[in-house]
């Protein structure tokens, strides 16, 4: 198949959630200014809420809110450049069961179904880093030899997000691949590095400097006051959502209990749940422990429970239950207090302006499942430049 060399680039997001993917990439600017080069065609989300996101910010017309073995890729034979999704991973994940028989871990096979269809320069997936160590990603490797993927050239990494100036330090399998027709597609190169010892050798090997940290954010929200979510619906794919509500409005205050409030007062900068131990509190007149016997009893793994987050570093991965201190290093820096939606979207990088449907919880998983949002756009400069170049040559 001839390689499409004019603007704009055509996109199609399989398992496209709340639209981190497609954000990164309509935020990308080339040098050559103007917008971007990126134009999405069509979206697949399986999660109504997530998909009513992605249509409020992206379009309605563009979102397909069901399975992905229902959606027929045909009208978009011949027109798509790029292909992007995370297929789920709750069944690589290491927070999960990783049970081998997960029906989710085999949705990348639906992935590739479209990849066939469409036949598009450039796709990209993006999973936990388990996936790499997966049996479904060795079949996914030798569908590249004799099946589907056969037209294709793959290139694979780790990337952490923070190398690419993200203030989170979060770590993905990232699946580059190219058609044979064109040059190979490299993985990356990192812009930001986390060592600070020779400040003028990091800025030579990394134009962006080092890691990005979590103080401008959280300076920027000590000056915003806390509120709820406001009462407001939405009606897209004909039926209701709570929505539309701007990451602006996000900075929602919750109602701890009062050994909950005791226990963040107890936990000092940077601390974790390991600073409870042998302390108590007097609540309602009756003295009781700050610490479990489970967090107690384990001297190793879950450290960052019950922690602060830490000023002068990136953030730890923001994972959908990052209103849950208990789940995580999820605590303000220093307020005694959950960090909320609002600054774990920031955290990711969602701009104020970006548009969220769903209930708390509903949105929240969305914010945790996203790609960051300057991972997303490094990628889409990385693609960007590489087609470019190809299309200079011919």
């Amino acid at each position: 198949m001839p390689a499409r060399t004019s603007a704009p680039l055509n996109v199609v997001d399989l398992f496209a959630g709340c639209g981190g993917f497609t954000q990164g990439f309509h935020s990308y600017e080339p040098p050559s200014g103007g917008p971007s080069p990126f134009k999405t065609v069509a979206a697949v989300e399986f999660d109504q809420a997530a998909a009513a996101t992605y249509a409020s910010n992206f379009g309605e017309e563009v979102v397909f809110p069901g399975d992905i073995k229902k959606w027929d890729p045909t009208p978009h034979i011949g027109n798509v450049d790029v292909i992007l999704g995370g297929p789920p991973c709750q069944g690589f994940s290491g927070l999960g069961k990783e049970d081998p028989k997960d029906p989710r871990n085999q949705l990348w096979r639906e992935y590739v179904k479209v990849v066939s269809a469409l036949e598009p320069k450039v796709f990209v997936i993006e999973n936990v880093d388990r996936f790499f160590r997966s049996a479904e990603y060795q079949a996914l490797l030798r569908s590249k030899k004799n099946g589907l993927l056969r037209k294709y050239n793959l290139s694979e990494g780790i990337l952490n997000s923070a190398d690419y100036g993200v203030p989170q330090a979060r770590k993905r399998a990232i699946v580059i691949a190219t058609r044979r027709d064109l040059p190979m597609i490299e993985i990356p190169t990192p812009t930001h590095t986390k060592h600070r010892i020779d400040r003028e050798l990091a800025l030579f090997d990394h134009p962006g400097g080092t890691w990005e940290t979590i103080d401008e954010i959280f300076a920027e929200t000590t000056k915003m006051e806390l509120s709820t979510l406001p009462e407001r619906k939405t009606e897209l794919f004909n039926r209701e959502f709570p929505g539309v509500f701007l990451t602006s409005e996000l900075h929602l205050r919750r109602n701890p209990t009062a050994l909950s409030l005791a226990r963040y007062r107890a936990i000092g900068p940077g601390g974790n749940r390991n600073d409870l131990r042998g302390k108590t509190a007097l609540i309602e007149g009756e003295v009781v422990d700050l610490s479990t016997e489970s967090w107690d009893r384990h001297n190793k793994g879950s450290g960052d429970v019950m922690g602060r987050l830490r000023l002068g570093a990136p953030s730890v991965t923001i994972r959908t239950e990052f209103f849950k201190p208990e789940k995580g290093r999820y605590l303000h820096p220093s307020a005694n207090r959950p960090i909320t939606h609002y600054e774990a979207a920031r955290i990711q990088g969602f701009p104020e302006t970006f548009k969220w449907c769903g209930t708390k919880v509903q949105i929240a998983r969305q914010i945790g499942n996203a790609v960051p949002i300057g991972l997303s756009a490094a990628l889409a400069k990385h693609l960007h430049n590489h087609l470019s170049r190809v299309a200079q040559h011919r």
